[in-house]
């Protein structure tokens, strides 16, 4: 456990979980659940002093790595983390391509094992494939850096939003879907941004 995040080995993987979004928890029985011991360690290293571990750590010691991460509808995205900004991470994954996450809707991380990338695709492949541009400090800025473009919010989950972006003023965004029909949205419920 760190100061706002915490490791939990599932069986199988191990899961980098914001604390702010477990909203309880319980210690099980002795024998209520036969979890083998991880055979490999974590590709992500803190330092053995549980202080430096925080959300931020994970991401930066995640940054370009295989990762799954979630945040909407049951829909874990796999790819990797191509750069961290103040309260926004980007995220290049092969079916979306380039996206931008607000940090703060990441349920969870799950690094790959070493060497295993996702889809079966060829590391290097796979690496070279994420194109990149200037970045800006805050997710509000990065999304007025698509006024006039079209785009789509939080990945076609059950509240995603697609359509050109108008305005963006204090924490609102005007985003005009496809039949000229405005919606407003407040940018504090934008979880994920990725041009078309």
């Amino acid at each position: 456990m760190g100061t706002d995040i915490i490791v939990i080995f599932n069986g199988t993987d191990y899961m980098y979980i914001p604390i702010i979004h477990i909203h309880s928890f319980c210690p099980l029985k002795k024998n209520e659940l036969d979890t083998l011991a991880p055979i490999e360690s974590s590709s992500i290293k803190t330092g053995g002093n549980n202080h430096e571990l925080s959300l931020r750590v994970t991401l930066h010691q995640a940054q370009g790595k295989s990762t799954e991460i979630y945040l909407i509808d049951d829909q874990p995205l796999h790819g990797y983390i191509t750069e961290i900004m103040d309260d926004y991470f980007e995220f290049y994954s092969p079916i979306y391509k380039t996206m931008y996450i607000s940090t703060k809707h990441l349920k969870w991380l799950i690094p790959y094992p070493t060497n295993e990338c996702p889809y079966g695709l060829n590391n290097l492949k796979f690496q070279l494939s994420a194109v990149t541009e200037a970045s800006v400090d805050t997710f509000k800025n990065k999304i007025e850096k698509f006024i006039d473009k079209i785009i789509v919010f939080n990945i076609g989950g059950s509240k995603s939003h697609i359509g050109t972006i108008k305005n963006v003023e204090e924490q609102v965004v005007l985003l005009e879907a496809a039949r000229a029909v405005k919606d407003y949205i407040n940018i504090d419920h934008i979880k994920t941004i990725h041009g078309v």
